[in-house]
């Protein structure tokens, strides 16, 4: 790409060879062991490339299991130091498949699993209201909200105050006090309006209070240590901020109105969010909405336990029912307050359509999450895939949406609806 397109653009290098920048997993590809013709992974591979020669994620990470087997695992261009503002002599660090990406709000997923893992454990039921376990959180109105409320969208709080200080949000205590404080938009979980950060504030808060320990401790005691996980943590530790991956904000500045649903959706304009993500204190906090952190792998990994039905190297993450529970569609397909946008949600995941949906066509038992935008993270249960594209950049409009959309219609092309009799049970 020409540097004055470039510049245009907002976008980051690209070489003429991308095998140059490329990253792969030859022993981690297993697409003989299930039947998977090497021209499919080539073909999947082929539409990552071209969303790479967009210029808008300085560094992609992709996995994508069939039947429980990894047949692609690569990564392509670097972790840091090639950013569109970044100056030419800036060191450049190699997207390999073992850098920790954050995964934003693809974090909720693993959140909402967690919750349902407590109603597996007798500890909550999620339609009780948050206040029977937090009772501050009964002011101003909130007292009737449920937990279920929060994880589906509909709790009313999608939001924090306007102006609050963006250093508030790795201060639980402070965000929480805000949260109890605040009026609720409607109580009656009528309306869906996506709640970008707040839902995992209250949720942690709920968490924390039935089990008597921190919501990072759960989460590394029932799903990262018994799954084998490398990283997998809410934020990530001192010592290691510098084998995250950065984080860019590409593509053209957002004009009116997308710059309104961008600040409406994020509490922030891009530029902004590019600087929080950046910073180390966001990197060290615990958020649970948003700032969980590992590869590709893993968060493919933990969804193909839940289409595994809770299983996972044969041991036994939660139930298959709390899976089920997870992944039910709750209300019906809806305008999102929020992002503006016709939404399907279960109690904690985005889910798929027909004829078409968030992850592609026919895609009705798919569920999954999206990470600012970009970041694809998602199980088709009648498909039997599990797949994660993460990637560096977030671009809101611009010239990659296409090969973003033809990314994900791929996946969806390359593998056809399986019988009903093939299907992982999740499905049925």
């Amino acid at each position: 790409m020409h540097s004055i397109a470039r510049c245009a653009l907002h976008s980051c290098k690209v070489p003429k060879d991308l095998s140059t920048v490329t990253h792969r997993d030859a022993a981690g590809e297993n697409p003989e062991a299930v039947g998977v013709d090497a021209r499919i992974v080539d073909t999947i591979w082929k539409s990552v490339e071209a969303l790479y020669r967009t210029g808008v994620h300085p560094g992609i990470q992709i996995s994508v299991r069939h039947r429980g087997e990894q047949i692609l695992h690569r990564a392509i261009g670097h972790a840091s130091g090639n950013g569109p503002d970044d100056p030419a002599d800036t060191p450049k660090v190699a997207m390999t498949t073992d850098t920790p990406v954050c995964y934003f709000s693809a974090s909720k997923a693993v959140t909402a699993l967690l919750m349902h893992m407590l109603v597996e454990q007798g500890l909550v039921n999620l339609m009780d209201p948050v206040s029977y376990y937090c009772p501050e959180f009964a002011t101003n109105g909130k007292r009737t909200i449920t937990v279920h409320q929060i994880l589906s969208h509909r709790g009313g709080i999608p939001a924090i105050p306007t102006e609050t200080p963006i250093d508030v949000l790795w201060d639980k205590d402070e965000v929480w006090r805000l949260l109890c404080e605040a009026r609720a938009v409607e109580v009656n979980g009528s309306k869906v309006a996506y709640h970008a950060i707040t839902g995992g504030y209250v949720l942690q808060r709920v968490l924390e209070k039935v089990t008597g320990d921190t919501i990072e401790n759960y989460l590394d005691k029932h799903l990262r240590q018994p799954m084998g996980m490398k990283w997998f943590t809410y934020g990530v530790q001192p010592e290691n901020l510098h084998e995250l991956a950065t984080n860019y904000a590409t593509g053209p500045t957002p004009r009116f109105p997308v710059s309104w649903i961008v600040n409406r959706a994020l509490g922030g304009d891009i530029a902004t969010v590019e600087q929080v993500t950046n910073d180390p204190r966001f990197q060290e906090a615990v958020i649970p909405a948003g700032n969980l952190c590992g590869t590709a792998e893993e968060i493919g990994r933990f969804f193909q336990m839940m289409l595994n039905g809770g299983v996972w190297n044969g041991q036994r993450i939660c139930k298959e029912i709390t899976v089920r529970r997870a992944i039910q569609q709750f209300g019906s397909l809806q305008i999102d307050r929020t992002m503006l946008m016709p939404m399907r949600f279960s109690a904690g995941m985005m889910l798929g359509g027909n004829p078409i949906g968030l992850w592609g066509q026919q895609s009705r038992y798919a569920f999954g999450h999206v990470g600012l935008i970009n970041k694809l993270c998602w199980a088709d249960a009648a498909r039997d895939i599990s797949v994660s594209l993460l990637n560096t950049g977030f671009p809101i409009v611009g010239h990659h949406i296409p090969a973003l959309g033809k990314f994900v219609y791929t996946m969806a092309r390359q593998f056809p609806l399986l019988p009903e009799s093939e299907r992982p049970l999740v499905a049925t």
